[in-house]
């Protein structure tokens, strides 16, 4: 067994844990992350950095499980509020999921890559400047109290995600902000919304491309980086959700802006920082 190879697995797995549901791209800081550490074959290390997104995406299942169960039971029930949360998440995961079963596997192959993550940092970096400083009046205070169109917008608006560097996270609370929903119901609605995005992708992923993962070491590897990024979501959910509560998002934006622009300098010039 490599224990080099399971020590970068489990850095991954914080990494994708702790940046899944900040406003800075999950998928971008994997790309790079597995380009740093020169983290297994192009083949196998695509494979992880999409799998293992589910491993955060099981963190918010665990932490939010009451309120989803509501929701679920809720459309059969009826029960008014989870019903209506129900239906919400619903149809604003339809887009994201026509789009990306159709041009999916076209994005990964023609993006994924540091140019287009740099990019997608700073302009979404620039976006979340933008929002913070011109902040539109509050009309949904809680998760369940965002309309249908909203969802529907909030849901268009996570097309975006498919762009490495977007920041699916960023692209939900950012753009449900823009519509009139407080910081904490974005955020939460976010976090939910990634559920059916993610480990659709994800178990999509390792259905089509299973057969890359051939040794049992393979397999340790993913698992080893889809449980530590489950333990380090949690973690970061309930610190996330406390800090939205007092703090804006323009430290992400700075950060966003900032880590582009180095990441562009350093892709362009070929310098290396090691």
């Amino acid at each position: 067994m490599d224990l080099l190879l399971l020590l970068k697995a489990a850095i991954m797995g914080i990494v994708e844990g702790i940046t899944e549901f900040l406003p800075i791209s999950s998928t971008g800081h994997l790309i790079l992350a597995s380009e740093l550490m020169n983290f297994w074959t192009k083949e196998k290390s695509d494979l992880f950095v999409v799998a293992i997104q589910m491993g955060a995406i099981f963190a918010v299942i665990y932490e939010y499980w009451t309120k989803l169960w509501g929701a679920a039971t809720g459309l059969i029930s009826g029960e008014p509020k989870g019903r209506h949360l129900g239906i919400s998440l619903i149809i604003a995961s339809i887009p994201i999921m026509l789009i990306g079963l159709t041009f999916g596997e076209t994005v990964k192959t023609l993006l994924f890559n540091d140019i287009s993550v740099a990019i997608g940092l700073i302009v979404g970096g620039l976006i979340i400047w933008w929002v913070e400083k011109h902040p539109p009046k509050v009309n949904a205070v809680e998760v369940e109290d965002i309309s249908l169109k909203e969802a529907i917008y909030i849901g268009l608006i996570q097309v975006l995600a498919l762009i490495p560097g977007t920041s699916r996270s960023g692209a939900t609370i950012i753009g449900g902000m823009m519509l009139g929903v407080s910081r904490k119901a974005a955020t939460e609605f976010s976090f939910f919304l990634g559920i059916p995005v993610i480990v659709g992708a994800g178990l999509l992923d390792l259905f089509k491309n299973y057969h890359i993962y051939q040794t049992t070491q393979d397999w340790t590897v993913f698992f080893v980086g889809l449980i530590v990024s489950f333990v380090s979501a949690l973690i970061l959910i309930r610190v996330l959700v406390a800090y939205v509560s007092k703090r804006d998002f323009m430290v992400f934006a700075w950060y966003r802006i900032v880590s582009g622009l180095l990441i562009l300098l350093f892709a362009l010039t070929g310098w290396k920082l090691w």
